[in-house]
C-alpha cells in the first residue's frame, strides 16, 4: 500500500479566474514520471470553482471522465446538446471515445467543488457516451465498463466500517472526514494505492467521512 498526502497534490488552476485545482497524478505542466497512473486510474483532481467561474469549452479523447460533486452544483454541457446539473451524491460519466468537447461551470450562488477522476478505457475509439447516475447508494457501486473499474462510495459515522474491495488494485480517496487503513490514518485529500490487499482489509471512520474506492481490475 502506498499513500500519497493531500498536502503532497500538485496545484493548479487559475485562482484570479476564481479555479483552484488539486491534482494527484501528474497533469499539465506537473510531470512526475512515476506518477502517471495506477491501473486505470490517470487523474484524480479536485477542483473549486468560485460562483460564475468555470472551464469553457474544451476536447477531450479516448478518456472515461467521471464527476463526484462534493458541495454545490456543476453545469456541464457538450457537444451532444446536453445540459445537465450534477449534485451531491450524483455519479457523472462522460466516455470521450473518439473526441467530444464539454464544458464545466458553477453557475450557482454557492462555491462549488467536486472531484474528476479520469480512466483509460481498455480499448480506444469509438462512439461518446454520456451518463448519470442521481443519488447513488452506498451499496451499488458504479461500473465503467470499457476501463474494467467499479466505483464505490462509501459514506461512514464515527466508528462505523467497510470492507475495502478484494481486487487486484484498488485506489482509495478520502473526500472528507478522517479514517483509519490498515495502520495509516487517512484525512481528507489523502489518497492510497494498494495492490494484492490480503482479504478483510478495512476502513474505520474516526469521525463522519465520506470514501470513495476504485476497484480495479489490475494495478
Amino acid at each position: 500500500m502506498s499513500v500519497r498526502r493531500g498536502d503532497e497534490r500538485y496545484p493548479g488552476g487559475e485562482p484570479d479566474a476564481g479555479i483552484e485545482s488539486l491534482h494527484a497524478f501528474s497533469f499539465g505542466r506537473f510531470y512526475e514520471p512515476d506518477n502517471l497512473r495506477f491501473g486505470a486510474v490517470l487523474a484524480c483532481n479536485e477542483e473549486r470553482l468560485a460562483p460564475g467561474a468555470g472551464f469553457d469549452e474544451h476536447p477531450h479523447s479516448h478518456t472515461e471522465i467521471v464527476t463526484w460533486v462534493v458541495e454545490g452544483e456543476l453545469t456541464h454541457r457538450d457537444s451532444a446538446g446536453r445540459t445537465t446539473v450534477v449534485r451531491p451524491g450524483d455519479v457523472q460519466c462522460l466516455s470521450s471515445a473518439a473526441g467530444v468537447r464539454h464544458e464545466e461551470r458553477n453557475e450557482g450562488a454557492a462555491p462549488l467543488v467536486f472531484l474528476q477522476m479520469w480512466l483509460a478505457p481498455a480499448q480506444p475509439g469509438g462512439q461518446p457516451g454520456y451518463e448519470i447516475v442521481r443519488g447513488i447508494a452506498d451499496s451499488t457501486p458504479y461500473a465503467v465498463r470499457s476501463a474494467g473499474a467499479l466505483l464505490h462510495a462509501r459514506r461512514l459515522a464515527p466508528g462505523e466500517r467497510a470492507e475495502v474491495p478484494d481486487a487486484p488494485a484498488v485506489y482509495v480517496h478520502v473526500v472528507r472526514g478522517r479514517v483509519r487503513l490498515a495502520k495509516e490514518d487517512l484525512a481528507a485529500g489523502d489518497s492510497a494505492r494498494i495492490t494484492a490487499a490480503p482479504p478483510g482489509l478495512e476502513l474505520t471512520a474516526d469521525e463522519s467521512a465520506e470514501v470513495l474506492l476504485w476497484e480495479l481490475s489490475a494495478g
